[in-house]
């Protein structure tokens, strides 16, 4: 009687443990994901940018979810189930710099979210003088390139010496069908320090090479070593190893590119390997470079850069009052 009262309460135990993993599991499948992007209010859809690092919080009755805007304005939210049956959310935004925004929102479609930059305010009217001209705006930057200097080539001859026509009688090396008795050689050619091989090739020249074959090729991982291994079955061969030798050097190649200006924003982006950037810009008609540094500082604009999921970066620089461009 005491043996079956311990199996119903374990049955018991057991049953309660299936059934909460099963409501835990039913609770995190259902649940819903709003997704949404947040961008700069304008009237040109040309100057509507992403805004990155807005803090949005959905709510509805007592259930809440917070998330930050990504560099393209991107936001996800994952909800409880409750919120669809309520078929309505409550979305607030936040991010200094532009007006709060809160709106209440049907739930199951994509959010497109304006977001008004806040007022600049205007430059001190006494002092009356024009706006400094930036005119022809470029870009220029740097990358590591390789290249790649030939310094000479490597000719080396193997001799591989053997009598045809004697019988394997299974003592290696043999020929491929096995019939024939063979005989192996090997090099190992040095391009030197610093240098590669390339175009490595070998060739037999001499003797019964129908007979021959090349049964290793292969060049080290840094491609320094060039490794051959021959198969003679008949009589002595002679094969000939040759390759170019080559210098790798690794040098700055500076590249130049133009932005696009839409009203008082210039936008461009860069790649991941991208070094020293600098905006060279005519400024009442005198030609200046202005290095941009990791700060991002430039006397007559305010800049931000954002790094993409693919490590390019994107580069947008607003005008500061008392500029203009042409």
């Amino acid at each position: 009687m005491a043996a079956r009262s311990k199996i119903i309460i374990w049955s018991s135990v057991i049953a309660a443990i299936a059934l909460a993993t099963a409501f835990a599991i039913h609770k995190s499948w259902h649940r819903i994901t709003l997704e949404g992007v947040l961008i700069r209010q304008d009237s040109d859809p040309d100057k509507q940018s992403p805004v990155a690092g807005a803090q949005i919080t959905a709510t509805s009755a007592s259930a809440k979810s917070t998330a930050l805007s990504d560099t393209s304005g991107f936001f996800t939210l994952s909800l409880p189930e409750s919120f669809r049956r309520r078929k309505s959310v409550t979305l607030r935004v936040r991010l200094n710099g532009y007006q709060p925004v809160d709106l209440t929102e049907s739930v199951g479609k994509l959010y497109v979210i304006h977001m008004q930059p806040n007022a600049i305010p205007k430059p001190p009217e006494p002092t009356r003088q024009p706006a400094a001209v930036i005119s022809n705006v470029r870009i220029r930057y740097s990358v590591k390139t390789t290249t790649e200097a030939n310094v000479g080539s490597e000719v080396k001859t193997l001799q591989v010496r053997n009598t045809g026509n004697v019988p394997c009688n299974g003592q290696d090396p043999c020929s491929p069908d096995g019939k024939w008795r063979a005989a192996e050689g090997s090099v190992q050619l040095d391009a030197g320090t610093g240098d590669e091989f390339r175009n490595a090739r070998v060739t037999c020249i001499a003797g019964p090479c129908p007979f021959t074959q090349v049964e290793k090729e292969s060049l080290s991982e840094d491609e320094r070593m060039l490794n051959v291994a021959v198969l003679d079955w008949s009589d002595t061969a002679t094969f000939l190893m040759e390759a170019e030798v080559v210098r790798p050097m690794v040098s700055d190649l500076v590249r130049e590119s133009y932005p696009v200006i839409f009203g008082p924003t210039v936008s461009f982006s860069l790649p991941g390997t991208a070094e020293g950037p600098s905006i060279e810009a005519d400024v009442n008609g005198e030609a200046i470079v202005f290095p941009l540094g990791p700060d991002l500082l430039l006397s007559w604009a305010k800049c931000t850069m954002a790094v993409r999921k693919d490590l390019n970066k994107v580069y947008q620089c607003e005008l500061k009052p008392g500029y203009r461009f042409k």
